[in-house]
């Protein structure tokens, strides 16, 4: 029988080449950022901002949820009908729902609003422009 201390020659070397062969955790890459990497983010459609930023509190479905908090539905939601209702909310807040202007530009708010007023049963076709964004911030 070995003992540790008395391994030598082509058996340590051998053993320490394996030990250099693993894999350890600092080699390992690290993941995908799950938000933006930015105190921005970072998505451009409507369709992306919904589904990194919206969806974790009003769901895949827009139909909101209730526990610890109360998110209201986004689905078939009469609020939508003025495009002025949805742009304040995201860039100044509302209630329970944190103010997102100084992370999202105007292009992105008027995309992710007019993407939940055309999705989850909304159907209100008077899109909001950019313009009406800059205006709302002021």
């Amino acid at each position: 029988m070995t003992t540790p201390t008395s391994r030598s020659g082509p058996a340590l070397a051998a053993m320490l080449l394996c030990c250099l062969a693993m894999p350890t955790r600092a080699q390992t890459p690290p993941a995908a950022p799950i938000l933006s990497p930015t105190p921005r983010f970072v998505e451009k459609t409507g369709e992306e901002i919904y589904a990194n930023v919206c969806r974790a509190c009003h769901m895949s479905d827009a139909k909101g949820a209730a526990g610890a908090a109360v998110y209201p539905s986004l689905a078939g939601n009469a609020k939508l009908a003025a495009g002025g209702y949805p742009v304040s909310v995201i860039v100044n807040g509302l209630k329970g729902m944190p103010s997102f202007g100084g992370m999202m530009s105007d292009e992105q708010i008027a995309a992710i609003v007019n993407y939940v007023r055309t999705q989850f049963g909304n159907s209100y076709a008077d899109a909001v422009k950019v313009e009406d964004v800059a205006n709302a911030r002021r």
